[in-house]
């Protein structure tokens, strides 16, 4: 039981296999050392174990918020869906906005654990601190779109007033390893296979009808000094303030012409390091594909119809768009909420074009599907290098590079494994590897694929890259904050020194900030000294800045020592061998980035040194320095190596 600010004591247990449901309250030193949401899911799925199926009735899928969703801290609408991936075999938390996080901290809880796996389909209620299960079947099979107008109906309640829905699609369903979970039609807990755990279990969604009720600060003095601070440096900041930053007026993609410029846009799955470089290369002197045509710029210009924004959000990021797209000859109107920078990089350059118009046409039918954006795009893009190679010829089908109409289609058929190319790109990257002997064609790591920041020219993203816990991920220590945009101050992209301690620094401070859980777009403007004014005035704790970035650590930590658990150490912590220095298949980047690549080993040993790991892998000693508790089976080999767990 907890009586910190900001938390509502309430946690419900639900086992999807025998319909039961069990309430409980939140461990008050667990919610100390793990502050929520990111923290406290990662916990729980700790506590459940390393060695278990990701697609079996063991696996725990975690909805949480933390102590600032559903406040008046800015950004503050974010919800973490924490679970082991199917699609990685790591721990694994993905975020959203929009509202819902916040409604499920006024409907009363804190979070929603599922264990289990359901006979029919169901979707679960939440409503005044009550949980219920009902029947699904009738949705299953269902888009996401046709799925959440219907629950607006059954549970007479309107979006974007009392009710938020996250549900899956197809995609889930049929247990694509990268499925997402699409909250209120367009915002996604994109990455990990989230909707694969939840196709899975067969919960269809998750809704949550509540009124507002934000939670009051235990120290009202203290949250409104940070509040205020808070506010002030948003507004000042050339990135946030409202209407003038550059991610307020182009959202995400802001970054599309930035990274083009500095030759770090991955391109043609990153065979070249932009799309100036290919047309040099491809082009016999002509711009054959220039990524402003897809940029946030000509998004705003040209097909911008709204921006809408999540709760307690100054920013509004978020940009709809609505085009009029021809499509094998039949015009497609569709209007989408999520034209982002790597959606739209994935989708598009790395994929060989940039059809600006039919981008927003596959993101709509991966919102609808239920399928992350990032990886989709990614196994497109490498299942046209294979088809270019000849490594897919045994199938008798394959993806031409730019064929923009056939990826439109390829959605809906990954999503249903339609084909045989659909079923084995449902299955992932590393799959296709390995059943095609196409390990040079990926970029993945871990098996999850990377966003749009070349690590060659990016060296941070590099490091990030590779020792990210849930697998190549930008948003475990976004580094390219200091490396494009000078926050907290500019450093060298493509020097590699440093860089081990600079990613280690962003990923403890983005724990922290996923356990809040706030939008990370808040370090754009918001510093420590922010986040502790407003986390002691909410809670009433009285923790230091030191305290609170040791605690972001921790959590770093324990989720490193459970993938230790689960079999990875430092042979997993890689790059696709295009980028790596030394590597017999690598391809240097070109243009302002010439010969630039990444030099893994060097930034891997600084980055070890800087965390204390041997080779990957968390000692004993700093699982005691940080207090993170050994249990039975649970213990680290004297040879460096993680120890399987007890049956």
């Amino acid at each position: 039981m907890t009586d910190l600010g900001g938390f509502q004591d309430h946690v419900a247990r639900i086992d999807l296999g025998d319909g039961e449901i069990a309430y409980e309250g939140i461990d008050e030193e667990d919610a100390k050392k793990y502050i929520g949401a990111r923290g406290l899911g990662v916990k729980y799925v700790f506590d459940q174990g390393a060695d278990v199926d990701p697609l079996g009735p063991d696996n725990l899928l975690a909805f949480m918020n933390g102590p600032l969703t559903g406040t008046q801290v800015t950004m503050s609408g974010r919800i973490a869906i924490c679970t082991k991936s199917p699609l990685t075999g790591t721990v694994t938390d993905s975020h959203h906005g929009g509202w819902s996080g916040a409604r499920l901290k006024w409907s009363g809880f804190d979070g929603l654990l599922f264990e289990g796996q359901a006979d029919e389909p169901v979707y679960a209620l939440v409503e005044d601190g009550e949980v219920e299960l009902r029947d699904a079947s009738h949705m299953w099979g269902w888009g996401v779109h046709d799925t959440m107008s219907e629950i607006e109906d059954e549970v007479e309640g309107s979006y974007g007033k009392n009710l938020s829905a996250m549900a899956i699609g197809p995609a889930g369903e049929n247990e694509v390893k990268y499925a997402c979970v699409i909250n209120e039609d367009d915002r996604a807990s994109g990455r990990g296979g989230t909707g694969c755990v939840m196709g899975n279990k067969k919960l269809k969604a998750v809704v949550v009808k509540s009124s507002t009720r934000m939670p009051k600060p235990k120290d009202q003095e203290t949250f409104q000094e940070g509040h205020k601070q808070a506010m002030q440096v948003i507004q000042e900041s050339d990135v946030t303030a409202p209407n003038e930053g550059g991610l307020s007026m182009y959202g995400t993609n802001v970054l599309m012409n930035l990274t083009e410029e500095m030759d770090g846009l991955p391109t043609k799955n990153a065979k070249y390091s932009s799309t100036r470089s290919m047309s040099d290369a491809e082009g016999d002197g002509e711009r054959i594909i220039d990524s402003e045509n897809v940029s946030g710029e000509n998004v705003r210009e040209n097909i911008l119809v709204d921006e809408p924004t999540c709760h307690s959000c100054p920013v509004a990021c978020k940009k709809e768009v609505e085009v009029q797209a021809m499509h094998k000859g039949e015009e497609m109107n569709v209007r989408t909420e999520s034209y982002e920078y790597e959606s739209a990089w994935a989708l598009g350059p790395n994929s060989g074009h940039v059809e600006r118009d039919k981008i927003a046409v596959m993101l709509e039918r991966c919102n609808d599907m239920g399928v992350d954006t990032i990886d989709v795009g990614n196994t497109m893009a490498m299942a046209m290098e294979m088809t270019e190679e000849g490594k897919l010829d045994e199938l008798g089908e394959g993806i031409e590079w730019g064929d923009a109409d056939t990826m439109i289609d390829m959605i809906d058929m990954i999503a249903t494994r339609e084909t045989d190319l659909a079923d084995h790109l449902a299955e992932g990257p590393d799959h296709l590897a390995e059943e095609f002997d196409a390990h040079t064609n990926s970029l993945a790591v871990k098996g999850q694929t990377m966003a749009a920041y070349d690590p060659r020219c990016m060296k941070g993203m590099a490091i990030g890259y590779a020792t990210s816990n849930r697998g190549a991920c930008h948003l475990r220590g976004y580094t390219p904050a200091a490396e494009i945009l000078g926050i907290p101050e500019k450093v060298d992209p493509r020097e590699w020194e440093g860089k081990g301690e600079l990613c280690a620094t962003f990923q403890d401070l983005h724990a922290i900030s996923d356990s809040f859980d706030i939008c990370k777009f808040n370090a754009f403007a918001e510093g420590i000294e922010e986040y502790v004014l407003q986390y002691n005035g909410m809670t009433g704790l009285d923790v230091s800045e030191e305290e609170l970035m040791e605690a972001g650590e921790r959590i770093y930590n324990l989720e490193r020592y459970y993938n230790n658990l689960a079999g990875f150490d430092g042979s997993d912590d890689d790059l696709p061998n295009r980028f790596v220095e030394g590597d017999e298949h690598a391809i240097p980047a070109q243009g302002g980035s010439e010969g630039e690549l990444a030099e893994l080993s060097k930034m891997k040993d600084e980055y070890y040194e800087v965390r204390d790991w041997e080779d990957g892998v968390v000692t004993e000693e700093k699982l005691d320095e940080l207090g993170i508790e050994v249990g039975p089976g649970t213990g680290v080999s004297s040879g460096g190596a993680a120890a399987p767990s007890d049956d």
